[in-house]
């Protein structure tokens, strides 16, 4: 029976079981970390450390591996297509506007 999906990478979108949040698991399609900030149902870009969480610990590098104790996995599905703060892709909407 095959594990079930809890999450998804924050980089491809490929789906990760339990087993695949481990300190030092990598998506087994882009090899990006999975327990880091961008793939935590608390990452909330905007708000103090970007994060839900008030008590959390300062993470600088959202996208590199922590020891964060408040990680939980994001549902959302990641990948390119989905992120909505890319910000090369947000830069040449607002210069679209101006033309």
């Amino acid at each position: 029976m095959p594990e079930e999906i809890v999450g998804h990478c924050w980089n491809c979108g490929q789906g990760l079981t339990k087993l695949d949040y481990g300190r030092e698991s990598t998506c087994l399609n882009c090899d990006k970390p999975t327990h880091c900030c961008r793939n935590c149902r608390h990452y909330a870009p905007g708000r103090p450390n970007e994060c839900m969480e008030p008590l959390v610990e300062r993470v600088v590098e959202k996208t590199r591996a922590n020891f964060c104790e408040f990680f939980e996995p994001a549902m959302r599905a990641g990948g390119p297509a989905a992120s909505a703060t890319d910000p090369e892709r947000l830069r040449g909407a607002a210069e679209d506007l101006f033309k």
